[in-house]
């Protein structure tokens, strides 16, 4: 891997080992707070809960004003019975005999709920006035039996409906069950209101949904875009709604032109990495044979080599950002890949695997990244003092993924350029009289890792180095039980 940078012992510090917080793992807790503020609120039930509330507000509302509008004619209605009630029976007693009057008062009695009882001067009452409708049938019954008449909700602390009335001089109660003329009972009102609001917030979410179909649709093909899926990003251009037809088809042109942007880059990077193969072979032929100067001859040879390098680069670079994962073995994909390092002489590799640690992976991607983080290792990563490369790799298994560190011990990297390391062809100031690549070398392992479901980052240590970070899933059928 080319680093383009020159390292600088400073900036921020990553431990030799696992044993404290990776970049990866302190990050955690942002992603997740991240996580949790995207799960908050969803537009779904945003827009649900402002369509209850309106559907809430407008029942309470219609509610209060059927109630309002019933006073009036269910008052006059109630008068007018109870004071028909009045007259008949004082109609009735004043034309009956005495012998009569007792046999029809006990029929009124039993049959109707109607007593006719005889009203004392010591007799207490309490006011009909519980409520706006009470008040407003007491008024309209003093308005239609005249003065003397009095309405009260218990006479001698006897709840009901008492109307008190005057027969040739003498005064008489008349009481009779109040609930006859009761409006409405509240548990009638309580189950329309339930019923009502049930029906309104299962409208509310059905009308929630279809709003916000499109949108999720719209969100998940623009998910499938940015991870380069862009065969499964297609949105249907024959809904019925005009403006969200629209905005479909404009997505699915976008995505179409996108698609053939990057199949354009691939296959244009490949040819021309492929192109340049066959002069190259001629060029470093004709110089071993023609060139007598050994040593411009070796000098010319291993410019031929690096670019037959950056060539590669371009290759990997147009590789396709799809790769089928299985359970791979990540210490067997690290002892293969440093097999061809352990015999030289400028590079000691040191190891800290912890047994049986399996991943979700391409074993030929993963191999390929780690074998450029330990060539970027060997150029970039000697350690001062004694010119000789140590890298450590340390592995270790968490509950749903594997975190791998690969570190050097060089002179590490200027802190304000590390988040421009994984970026495609950047190259400091500091790397032009080093440069020996394409400036691809961290962004091809970034975009491998990414394709595999992990993650990558960079760190300088503490104690002089730069740290590779690898996280990446851990394969469910090893994980430990």
């Amino acid at each position: 891997m080319k680093l383009r940078l020159a390292r600088a012992k400073r900036g921020t510090s990553a431990d030799a080992d696992l044993s404290s917080p990776t970049p990866l793992e302190s990050s955690e807790p942002d992603m997740a707070d991240l996580e949790r503020q995207r799960r908050g609120l969803s537009l779904f039930w945003r827009t649900f809960f402002l369509l209850a509330v309106l559907l809430l507000g407008s029942i309470v509302a219609w509610l209060q004003t059927l109630r309002t509008l019933e006073i009036e004619p269910r008052a006059i209605q109630t008068a007018q019975q109870i004071a028909s009630l009045v007259n008949l029976s004082r109609a009735a007693l004043v034309h009956s005999d005495a012998i009569a009057r007792v046999s029809l008062l006990k029929t009124m009695s039993d049959e109707e709920g109607v007593h006719i009882l005889p009203r004392e001067p010591g007799d207490t009452f309490g006011p009909f006035d519980d409520d706006k409708l009470d008040r407003r049938i007491a008024l309209e019954l003093m308005a239609r039996l005249g003065p003397g008449t009095v309405v009260a909700d218990s006479v001698n602390q006897q709840p009901g409906l008492w109307v008190g009335f005057v027969i040739d001089g003498d005064n008489y109660w008349m009481l009779t069950d109040r609930a006859r003329f009761d409006r409405t009972g509240g548990k009638t009102w309580l189950i329309w209101l339930l019923t009502a609001a049930a029906l309104s917030l299962a409208g509310a979410a059905l009308i929630a949904r279809l709003i916000n179909r499109p949108l999720k649709e719209l969100s998940f093909a623009a998910s499938r875009v940015r991870e380069g899926d862009f065969a499964a990003s297609r949105l249907d251009e024959k809904v019925v709604t005009s403006e969200i037809r629209q905005v479909n088809i404009g997505f699915n042109r976008m995505a179409q032109r996108l698609a053939k942007i990057e199949q354009d880059r691939a296959v244009m990077l490949a040819g021309i990495s492929h192109d340049l193969r066959t002069p190259l072979a001629r060029l470093r032929l004709e110089t071993e044979m023609s060139v007598g100067d050994s040593n411009a001859r070796a000098h010319m040879v291993a410019d031929i080599e690096q670019l037959d390098a950056i060539i590669d680069k371009f290759l990997d670079y147009a590789r396709p950002d799809h790769v089928q994962l299985s359970p791979v073995s990540l210490n067997e994909v690290i002892r293969s890949c440093i097999y061809g390092f352990k015999n030289r002489a400028d590079m000691r590799i040191r190891l800290d695997l912890e047994d049986g640690l399996w991943v979700l992976a391409d074993d030929v991607e993963l191999g390929r990244v780690i074998s450029n983080l330990l060539e970027n290792a060997r150029r970039y990563g000697k350690t001062p003092a004694t010119g000789v490369t140590t890298v450590d790799i340390a592995a270790r298994a968490r509950e749903q993924s594997v975190l791998l560190k690969v570190r050097d011990y060089g002179p590490g990297v200027d802190p304000e350029h590390l988040p421009n390391l994984t970026k495609p062809f950047f190259r400091g100031d500091a790397a032009r009289t080093e440069a020996t690549g394409a400036g691809l070398g961290l962004s091809i392992v970034e975009k491998t890792i990414r394709r595999m479901g992990g993650r990558f980052a960079l760190a300088n240590t503490s104690s002089g180095g730069l740290a590779a970070h690898i996280k990446l899933p851990r394969a469910p059928q090893f994980k430990k039980k």
